[in-house]
């Protein structure tokens, strides 16, 4: 590949010491040169190629933070509930999508929220029965941490009255004892085993085009190892385009550790992350573990999904062998134990652990994870979307909830991500909803809690640079400068000088991986 230089553009390094060029010069994978027109052209010698950016914006390519891939490309031709307003309606969806199926599929996708549903109940297995009594359907919620199953899932699942709760979760049942078809946490997982998708890595190939076209060029993916051999495939096939820093699933800790995996192994295209590990639930299934119960539910507190002596001697089990850990704590309960257990194991050279959400802390956890080092790998459209629920659920709780301002304040890492598919993956949505606190509609007028607003640079910055440091590869990604990856996005509204509004609606012209040129198919 001959030496390509950019020209004619407004730079957006992320360097703070020069923050803004007008030229770059690409040499194979890697960025030669940043700076002035002259001094890159000169760098990059008179044979280099030429390409005019026309004024347009540039910035270090997006790296989702916290991304399920796997989960978002089966999502891309699953039924999608997201937008249904009532029980009717999702049946009626289910019902269509069930019909274009082969007899013997099963049903996957949902994403459903009924805490938005006329009227907010929570469905059963019976209303799925009526429109799908044959084929198996097992649909999460929209943040993934309850799943609807019909009948014949359950069946296949070997779930009835006699299957106990498992430690972590709940099993819904009626008066009588039966389940309902309601699953959380940990009683969904036997049906989370059951929903594989045997074509996967041809639909993360179609996937990593969709995220390619928003922007991202890095992705932390959360989900299984199925997913990680279906981008080793990729990779050896020369098909893959996205960098993967691929996560551990807790339930195969001991099995990567006798592989001896470690964080950070591997190449620049599929490295090892850390290990995933659940503290608790989500807001939306009334599941994460607060020290105070929510509002009109006396006596929920959550679910404590992996107890606090299990954190204590997973973290050290990982840490031990040279894997950081990732822990989903969403609940101040949760939070705090989880602080405490990485206070207990002590820091490792080399190994950053996160707390995945992070989103409503004691105010004086926030302190403790910055004196920690703990990274805050957070979703801002989470907190958006959330808006109603926590003033519903958590009114009268003295919280720091989505505190991203707070957290900088006093030196917590911030590593943004989507959470996709439980988000939509634009990392533009997230910069709006990091700046504003507002929805996309411009609702509250002023933002939600407005104190934890971002700058736009340091929301850009946490979801380039802060998921780079997450994952150990700040030298590499995350700031456009000499010797780093090329990696950067071309887009047609500047987010330093446009509205937050403007940046929400921002285009991506082309997306460059290694110097690899993508451009959107629209």
């Amino acid at each position: 590949m001959s030496i390509r230089v950019y020209r004619n553009a407004a730079i957006h390094t992320g360097d703070g010491g020069t923050p803004l060029a007008q030229a770059m010069a690409v040499d194979g994978e890697r960025l030669l040169a940043v700076g002035t027109e002259a001094l890159v052209r000169e760098a990059a010698g008179p044979g280099a190629e030429l390409v005019d950016l026309e004024g347009a914006a540039v910035l270090p390519g997006f790296y989702d933070a916290h991304i399920h891939t796997a989960q978002y490309a089966q999502s891309l031709g699953a039924v999608d509930l997201r937008d249904v307003r009532s029980l009717d309606d999702a049946l009626a969806r289910v019902a269509a999508h069930a019909a274009r199926l082969r007899p013997g599929a099963w049903l996957f996708g949902g994403r459903w929220n009924s805490n938005t549903w006329d009227p907010p109940a929570q469905p059963d297995r019976y209303a799925l029965d009526s429109v799908c009594p044959e084929l198996p359907v097992a649909l999460p919620s929209v943040d993934g941490h309850t799943v609807w199953a019909n009948s014949a899932a359950l069946r296949l699942a070997g779930i009835d009255a006699s299957t106990p709760d498992p430690v972590g979760g709940e099993i819904v049942r009626d008066a009588t004892g039966h389940p309902t078809g309601i699953l959380r946490e940990a009683a969904s997982y036997p049906l989370r085993e059951l929903m594989v998708s045997p074509d996967l890595r041809d639909l993360l190939r179609v996937a990593q085009d969709e995220l390619l076209a928003l922007g991202l060029t890095s992705v932390h993916d959360i989900d299984g190892e199925d997913c990680r051999a279906a981008y080793l495939e990729l990779r050896e096939a020369g098909e893959l385009r996205l960098r993967v820093h691929k996560a551990i699933p807790m339930n195969h800790l001991d099995a990567a550790i006798a592989e001896g995996r470690r964080t950070g192994q591997g190449d620049d295209w599929v490295r090892t992350g850390p290990v995933k590990i659940f503290s608790d639930g989500a807001l939306g299934s009334h599941t994460c573990h607060m020290h105070t119960a929510f509002a009109g539910e006396p006596d929920n507190n959550g679910i404590a999904v992996t107890p606090y002596e299990d954190l204590v001697r997973l973290f050290s089990k990982a840490a031990g062998a040279g894997i950081a850990v990732a822990t989903h704590a969403i609940g101040d309960r949760a939070n705090h134990l989880v602080i405490d257990a990485y206070e207990v194991i002590g820091a490792r050279a080399g190994l950053r652990h996160r707390i995945e959400h992070a989103q409503h802390l004691l105010p004086g956890d926030l302190s403790r994870m910055a004196r920690l080092g703990v990274v805050a790998s957070m979703q801002p459209v989470h907190c958006t979307s959330d808006i109603d629920l926590v003033d519903t659920l958590l009114t009268g709780h003295e919280l720091a909830s989505y505190a991203w301002r707070g957290m900088l304040n006093v030196g917590v890492a911030l590593a943004f991500g989507s959470d996709a598919p439980v988000e939509h993956p634009n990392p533009f949505a997230a910069l709006y909803a990091a700046v504003t606190r507002s929805r996309p509609d411009g609702t509250p007028a002023g933002g939600w809690q407005p104190e934890q607003r971002l700058s736009m640079g340091e929301a850009v910055t946490a979801h380039t640079l802060g998921a780079a440091y997450a994952a150990g590869e700040e030298d590499d990604k995350g700031v456009l400068s000499p010797g780093r990856l090329a990696d950067f996005v071309v887009v047609d509204t500047d987010p330093y000088v446009e509205s937050p509004e403007a940046v929400l609606r921002t285009k991506v012209m082309t997306t460059v991986v290694g110097g690899r040129i993508h451009r959107p198919n629209r």
